[in-house]
């Protein structure tokens, strides 16, 4: 199951059908100011509670916040049964559509002085069908049950009280002793009526409390109740399953890799975080959106898919998928198992690396620092005895005796009145 901690309880709400998985109100909600959960039931998106909560603002998704006896009660606006539970799409157990539980009248006859009426389920036209874990299940003497649609019978059972004619023995199953049970149709899954008439179709006959019902429990003579039980009770739980209906152009625009229900090579991988499939289901078109596998949350909202990093919760778990001698690496929408030898030769490696690469860098800086230390003693030097104005000296010396030896070559010159040539050279001679 998929769960979130409640901030107003400070309890663990359920809010989907995987383990391990703990949800903000933001996972569940497109806008943070939506309404996450009522009566401890989480309500994720595309169903809501109020406008711009639920998918394109339609009712089929719309969730009614009801007090019943001073309590918070979630409502399925569009058939009008109070909701059990919600559950997304799920890639990893295979299951293509949501899912979701609702509270049905019970059927019953004999069980008060008043009239007592049947309600039917029906779904048709919605978004919403009755799943294959539903089955009709009847509990008292002298019982015939019907299942009604647009015709009156399309499947039913008896019950009888009588041990000569009926006790199996083996209180297995409800094959007619105390209580029976009867598989839906499998093409009659949006409307289904209950009728109850006595053994023989003598209504008028008394045969005490006798009550009828669709659920998604199982039930047997071994677990059975009276049926004046199931009247006080009032309901059963049934199953109903859900899809985003193509009829109305409904979209959820999550960026979410496209399939065709039903084909083969999908060709999509692990990176894909999230999967919208299209099909065809009692004549009507839909899509779904599902969280890839290795991945959780809500597909029905913008990157809603997170990564699972299942090395950690297998860890947590005191266990290792990659086994013996293996490490585990969280990948991507999945895990990989390397050696732990290679691993730790990389890790060294790459350690080592790292090191002489701190050490080449530190000695380089080191340098740096020394001869810059050594430039500035020796310009203080410099400072301190004298060095600079004995440089300066030096400089306007050399330019004094470069102007000497200019003076002496041209008196030389005139003396001789130039003869013989040049007389630098002699000069630097006698220098």
């Amino acid at each position: 199951m998929l769960f979130e901690v409640s901030t107003v309880t400070g309890k663990v709400v359920q809010i989907g059908n995987r383990e391990g998985f703990f949800a903000t109100a933001q996972d569940l909600t497109i806008l943070s100011s939506c309404q996450s959960h009522c009566g401890g039931i989480a309500i994720p998106y595309p169903f809501g509670i109020g406008k711009g909560c639920y998918l394109n603002n339609n009712e089929w998704y719309e969730v009614i916040y009801n007090q019943i006896s001073g309590k918070p009660v979630p409502i399925l606006n569009s058939i009008n049964r109070e909701l059990v539970d919600i559950s997304l799409p799920d890639e990893e157990s295979s299951n293509s559509f949501g899912l979701i539980r609702i509270k049905n009248p019970v059927t019953s006859l004999g069980c008060s002085s008043m009239e007592e009426l049947s309600l039917a389920l029906n779904v048709t036209g919605r978004p919403f069908f009755l799943t294959g874990r539903n089955t009709l299940v009847a509990v008292g003497c002298n019982n015939k049950v019907l299942m009604t649609d647009v015709k009156s019978h399309i499947g039913g059972c008896e019950s009888t009280c009588d041990v000569g004619s009926g006790q199996r023995g083996q209180n297995i199953s409800c094959d007619g002793y105390r209580c029976c049970q009867a598989k839906i149709p499998s093409d009659r899954l949006q409307q289904i009526g209950i009728k109850i008439e006595s053994l023989g179709g003598n209504t008028t006959k008394p045969a005490g409390c006798r009550v009828a019902f669709l659920t998604d429990e199982a039930y047997s003579p071994s677990n059975i109740t009276e049926p004046e039980l199931f009247y006080d009770k009032g309901f059963a739980t049934v199953e109903l399953g859900w899809f985003i209906y193509r009829l109305r152009n409904m979209s959820v625009d999550t960026g979410c890799y496209s399939i065709i229900e039903g084909t083969s090579g999908w060709g999509y991988s692990n990176y894909e975080s999230c999967i919208c499939r299209y099909g065809k289901y009692l004549e009507r078109s839909y899509r779904n959106y599902m969280c890839n596998g290795g991945y959780r949350g809500n597909p029905y909202l913008s990157s809603g898919c997170i990564d699972i990093d299942e090395c950690e919760e297998a860890k947590a778990e005191g266990r290792n998928p990659c086994g013996k001698g293996y490490d585990c690496e969280n990948i991507r929408g999945n895990l990989t198992c390397r050696k732990k030898g290679k691993t730790l030769a990389i890790i060294l490696g790459i350690s080592l690396g790292f090191g002489l690469l701190v050490i080449a860098i530190g000695a380089w800086c080191l340098y740096k620092f020394i001869r810059k230390q050594r430039e500035m003693k020796r310009k203080k030097f410099l400072e301190l005895n004298g060095g600079l104005l004995l440089q300066e000296n030096f400089m306007s010396n050399e330019g004094n005796v470069k102007k000497t030896r200019v003076s002496i070559s041209k008196e030389l010159e005139k003396a001789t009145e130039n003869c013989g040539g040049k007389h630098g050279d002699e000069v630097s001679e006698l220098e």
